[in-house]
């Protein structure tokens, strides 16, 4: 795939407006992922993206996997709390996999509490909305604001946010509740980025998790 940018003029200062508006330049390097200190507004839905055994503990877990789970416990909560839609999307990897299911690391990492608002939807490819009834999900509850989490941020988490972006919905992401591998030599800090940055301006970046408030689809509870 080739990849056009912009190029960005040497005349452009310090913390100056970059050519898209989306970011900015400082000392010559172009930040196109600015974050919110918080969300424009409550999110009415949580998607927890492949927060699995087999990612999440081991000698093969995604760097700071206890870090990851415990931040994305009290997310979790919030959302309960708030009355907003919770769905775990859980992969069904192929024979073999760390994720085949029935097998230990298929299993969900956090408790689900099972109700009309909290469900489990498994998926076998990156984006959580393919041939899958997620999308019907959201509408059928009248969500209009989904807040993502998860596992990998270059594969699923991002696939699943495109899918989101594509079913018409405003999309918060936040930076310290999605992480992925190392690639080959870049760390995995780094792959994080490019993935949110590939995903443009149109989601809502926050730096935090903690700064993320949630609501009932329609105000309802």
């Amino acid at each position: 795939m080739i990849v056009e940018r912009e190029v960005v003029s040497d005349m452009v200062g310090p913390s100056q407006p970059g050519p898209s508006g989306g970011g900015f330049v400082r000392d010559g390097v172009w930040h196109s992922v600015p974050r919110r200190e918080v969300p424009a507004a409550p999110a009415e839905a949580l998607v927890l993206v492949d927060v699995q055994t087999a990612f999440l503990t081991g000698p093969d877990a995604v760097p700071d996997a206890p870090g990851l789970t415990a931040r994305l416990g009290p997310l979790l909560e919030r959302a309960r709390a708030a009355g907003a839609v919770v769905v775990h999307l859980r992969n069904d990897g192929e024979t073999g996999a760390p994720d085949e299911p029935g097998k230990p690391g298929w299993e969900l990492r956090l408790p689900v509490r099972a109700s009309a608002r909290e469900v489990v939807v498994s998926k076998e490819s990156d984006d959580g909305f393919d041939g899958t009834g997620l999308g019907a999900l959201l509408d059928g509850h009248g969500v209009r604001s989904v807040v993502i989490a998860g596992v990998l941020s270059e594969m699923c988490v991002a696939a699943t946010a495109r899918g989101a972006l594509d079913h018409g919905l405003r999309v918060v992401l936040p930076h310290d509740t999605h992480t992925t591998y190392g690639l080959d030599e870049l760390p995995p800090a780094v792959v994080s980025k490019v993935a949110e940055h590939a995903l443009g301006s149109d989601p809502e970046f926050v730096a935090s998790a903690a700064t993320v408030a949630f609501g009932a689809p329609g105000g309802g509870r």
